[in-house]
């Protein structure tokens, strides 16, 4: 547990109290508080239990939500403080083919911010160190500090964020030079839609806390700290509409695998089309110069045979010009120009 406190006329950040000094803290209404609870080990989570209960005398319905770390992001409003719960991403571990996120839990009342998490979270890191250095954010108030934190946390889903464009581009070229159906490609595009609609989810639930949060709802939030709770909820509406928009791509990802599999395997039963055209009319002449008919001229010509080898032969070379000329076969696959200039012109086509 770490304690951080801006006494009134302070020049900077207190830190270093303990259990016992934290409800004098608390009851001084010139104070601003952040108790920073960890739940790391089963030690730190009965402290953090013991002060959520006997010194903040929270709900323990919202204790249990905050110990148990398997909830989604949701705000509750109570008389005296409001408790929320978001998600931030897994720096490390987090990626297209594996989103996952941690829970935050806090609580915030007039002059003091509670939070609790079982892991370590970039942004509580991040405020801690600004805090430390100047004491320009608690002397906003507690509201601004809670607003520091998530805003720190949702500028940590960006990076991911851009990932996830970059990887659904690479899968759509890869599946456009795909030769055959591959069950590892369609492996990754299943792993990459789970964690684009994980993503989704997790972001449009974040959306509604944070627009809640941000339209004046509660009294803990004053209104001149409101506007920079809407400038992160504007920045998880860009969130939430590129992971929309990657969800579509990646249905469209699923189509044009199943396209391309059925494209490669129409490609090889026209081959096999054009070889049984081919092998066909060989047959038959084969098959009729191959019945034991007493009365068959040809059979006792001089040259016969060679004749009706050439003329398989001419009949096969012909067959095969056809279909190279119809565009059955010896077909090139088409190469997009990579330079647009070098795009042919469309006459009679003007400049809008």
């Amino acid at each position: 547990m770490q304690i951080f406190v801006l006494k009134n006329g302070a020049e900077c950040v207190e830190e270093g109290f303990g259990r016992k000094e934290l409800p004098d803290l608390i009851d001084d209404p010139t104070n601003v508080v952040w108790v920073d609870l960890h739940g790391e080990t089963p030690e730190q989570i009965e402290e953090a239990k013991e002060v959520l209960e006997n010194v903040f005398k929270f709900h323990y319905l919202t204790i249990e939500d905050c110990i148990e770390t398997r909830n989604q992001p949701k705000v509750e409003a109570f008389p005296d403080y409001l408790y929320l719960i978001v998600h931030g991403i897994r720096p490390g571990e987090t990626g297209p083919s594996n989103f996952t996120t941690k829970e935050l839990d806090a609580y915030l009342g007039p002059n003091y911010v509670v939070t609790y998490h079982a892991e370590r979270f970039r942004s509580i890191k991040s405020v801690k160190q600004k805090i430390t250095s100047s004491p320009f954010t608690f002397r906003r108030g507690a509201a601004y500090i809670l607003h520091n934190i998530l805003d720190e946390l949702v500028d940590l889903y960006m990076p991911i964020v851009d990932s996830f464009d970059q990887t659904i581009h690479e899968m759509s070229e890869r599946v456009l030079e795909m030769k055959r159906g591959q069950n590892e490609m369609l492996l990754e595009i299943m792993m990459l839609r789970r964690s684009v609609v994980r993503l989704r989810r997790i972001s449009a639930r974040q959306l509604d806390v944070l627009y809640r949060l941000s339209h004046g709802e509660f009294p803990q939030i004053p209104d001149q700290t409101l506007p920079f709770y809407r400038d992160v909820h504007d920045h998880l509406v860009r969130i939430t509409d590129l992971a929309e928009n990657y969800r579509d791509l990646v249905s469209s990802l699923f189509e044009i695998h199943f396209s391309v599999i059925s494209t490669r395997t129409n490609d090889v039963m026209k081959t096999l089309a054009v070889i049984s055209a081919i092998i066909l009319p060989l047959s038959l002449i084969a098959g009729i110069y191959g019945m034991n008919f007493d009365f068959m001229p040809e059979l006792k010509t001089r040259y016969g045979y060679f004749a009706t080898l050439g003329g398989m032969a001419l009949l096969a070379i012909g067959l095969i010009a056809y279909f190279w000329k119809i565009g059955w076969i010896f077909v090139k696959d088409y190469e997009p120009p990579t330079d647009l200039s070098a795009a042919p012109d469309h006459k009679g086509e003007k400049d809008a």
